[in-house]
């Protein structure tokens, strides 16, 4: 069996999920050894789907769903149609997700973490001065690489960050966090 680009792009979500019968599994594995921009795709997409799956680690920025869909669309030739409508439909999912978090953290006035994985520092001076993205979930010291959103950052200081629901980045932090609370997931390097 031999497929093309274009079978290859519909059917790289269901080759993921392992949900391609084997004579399809086989076919695919050529064609990506022997296609440079399938096996892009194909990595591509891998690596959206970890990343996505572990909040800590990629923070989305509002709006990024319909700037990502407006660049796909821009950039992507209409023929690869099928693929960039999946494409679309996860960016759409990941800003209605996004959205509800955001609106969540707006309206809760406890000083619970932003997010549900975060931890909190231990012995973090009160005094060290930070930044955090307006929309983010972690506080980090300034200059830091792994900052997501650093168009919209304000300075304040740890205890204030810690006060607002932010809590220190698992990166340029970690002297804060005990071991097993920066053990990144399986596949995740730190």
């Amino acid at each position: 069996m031999v497929v093309s680009c274009e079978q290859v792009w519909r059917e790289v979500s269901n080759y993921i999920d392992g949900e391609v019968d084997p004579a399809l599994r086989l076919a695919i594995e050529e064609h990506v050894r022997g296609c440079p921009q399938c096996d892009a795709v194909l990595t591509g997409t891998r690596n959206v789907v970890e990343l996505y799956g572990d909040e800590r680690m990629l923070e989305v920025p509002f709006g990024f769903g319909q700037r990502l869909h407006r660049r796909l669309d821009e950039s992507m030739p209409r023929p690869r149609r099928s693929f960039l409508g999946w494409m679309a439909t996860a960016a759409a999912a990941v800003l209605v997700a996004g959205s509800f978090e955001i609106v969540r953290s707006l309206h809760s006035h406890s000083p619970q973490p932003r997010s549900e994985l975060a931890q909190r520092g231990k012995g973090v001076p009160p005094d060290l001065k930070v930044v955090a993205a307006e929309e983010g979930r972690l506080f980090h010291v300034p200059g830091c690489e792994f900052i997501h959103d650093k168009t919209k950052l304000r300075a304040m200081t740890a205890a204030e960050a810690e006060r607002q629901g932010y809590a220190p980045c698992p990166r340029c932090l970690k002297q804060y966090l005990t071991a097993d609370e920066i053990s990144a997931p399986k596949g995740v390097s730190s």
